[in-house]
């Protein structure tokens, strides 16, 4: 969540980047409402408990004895009020998403954000392309026909080389993150719900994009980021140790509200999803150098597949809730001769780190760390660049040639389909 004091002391600066994420700022002035009526509380508060302690502090007479259980009382009805409205302000701040740097390109949608850079040989062919799917169902890699009769739509089994090709990937992923410095972790795939909202993820939970299990009251995380960002909550971080980058493996859920059409076909958009998640915990004077670092690992990823991408940096009105600035990259996908989105990277400041009580002391300063989260690789994603970008006229799939150490193949369509 945002600071209340930025709200209270910059009230036109926030409403102007809320309303720059085509947010109604009338969220703020809620907020501030119940701000005031909570601080007026608060003084009440404080009064009476002076006048009770200055009360306890004498020798009483029955009346005053009488006189103090009165203000006991009062005291306790108006700490009630105290919670009630400061759960209610609390609340509201659900409401109000982290505001964006004032040089990030003010926009409606996707279509006004700007490419930076195009990186990469779009491949060229004398033939026609197929799609990924009709390639992968074609040599046994992709089956959504049985996981229909298993779980429903918008799921899909990953066989053969394709499951080993999602191994190899992971293994590309951290060989790199790590040989960075990076801490290789595997969280938990469920949260409570108060640590969601915590990390600045109740939009997730109330648009109903988030899978809940009702008996245990969790949820199902939508990123390894969901989880990777509580492993430091509550704590406070000598920042000498920053910053702290994790590089996380988890299968995520998502039920893509709102998806339909071709992108519901095969396994661009589904329920269940791997992924390679990179986190940082960072110094907030370091936050959007550490952002631009996050973005060239992504980039070394894509270089060494040697999958043509471009760089976006995403307007205001294409910015996901939590972030103040972020970055997507876009693969080419010739089957349908566009870029597709594959990677994010965004810097959160301290919206996530606010809600989770992370925090760093350095010398006689205590403040609160700022997050952020990038995509490693999104397995199923990069699944069908790869397949698309590397299919061959008779039908196969060439391994790129970083990976061919760990497939120990150079090219996919030996087997045989059963």
């Amino acid at each position: 969540m945002l600071d209340i004091n930025l709200i209270r002391e910059e009230t036109e600066r926030v409403k102007e980047g809320v309303r720059r994420k085509q947010i109604s700022p009338s969220v703020v002035d809620e907020v501030l409402s119940y701000d005031i009526k909570w601080r007026a509380i608060v003084r009440e508060l404080d009064e009476l408990r002076s006048r009770q302690k200055k009360g306890s502090s004498q020798t009483l007479s029955p009346e005053s004895r009488g006189e103090l259980k009165k203000l006991k009382e009062e005291i306790k009805r108006f700490e009630e009020e105290e919670r009630t409205l400061r759960a209610k302000r609390d609340e509201a701040l659900q409401n109000v998403p982290n505001i964006p740097f004032d040089d990030v390109p003010e926009g409606k949608d996707d279509t006004e954000n700007i490419i930076e850079r195009e990186v990469g040989k779009r491949p060229s062919f004398d033939f026609e392309p197929r799609d990924y799917l009709t390639i992968a169902e074609n040599l046994g890699l992709i089956d959504v026909k049985h996981t229909a009769q298993v779980a429903g739509s918008r799921f899909g089994y990953l066989l053969r080389d394709a499951a080993l090709l999602e191994f190899a990937l992971v293994k590309l992923a951290f060989d790199l993150a790590v040989k960075e410095g990076f801490t290789p972790v595997v969280p938990p795939v469920m949260a409570r719900p108060d640590v969601m909202r915590a990390m600045g993820k109740g939009k997730f939970l109330d648009e109903h994009d988030a899978f809940h299990i009702a008996e245990d009251d969790l949820y199902l995380v939508g990123s390894a980021e969901h989880t990777i960002g509580p492993l430091h909550m509550n704590e406070v971080l000598d920042a000498s140790t920053l910053p702290r980058r994790y590089v996380g493996f988890s299968t995520a859920f998502r039920r893509e509200s709102g998806s339909y059409g071709r992108d519901t076909r095969g396994i661009l958009r589904v329920h269940q999803f791997d992924k390679v998640e990179l986190f940082s915990f960072t110094h907030p004077k370091r936050s959007e150098e550490e952002l631009l670092f996050l973005l060239s690992l992504e980039e070394r990823l894509m270089q060494a597949l040697k999958l043509p991408y471009r760089v976006v940096l995403k307007c205001t009105g294409d910015m996901t809730w939590g972030d103040a600035r972020q970055y997507d990259i876009e693969t080419w996908l010739p089957s349908e001769g566009r870029y597709r989105e594959t990677h994010s990277a965004s810097n959160l400041t301290d919206f996530q780190s606010r809600g989770i009580r992370a925090e760093f002391r350095e010398g006689g300063e205590r403040g609160f760390v700022h997050t952020l989260n990038a995509t490693g690789l999104a397995i199923q994603r990069t699944l069908i660049m790869i397949i698309e970008n590397y299919q061959t006229k008779e039908g196969n799939v060439k391994v790129p040639k970083v990976l061919q150490k760990y497939m120990g193949k150079k090219i996919i369509g030996d087997n045989k389909k059963r």
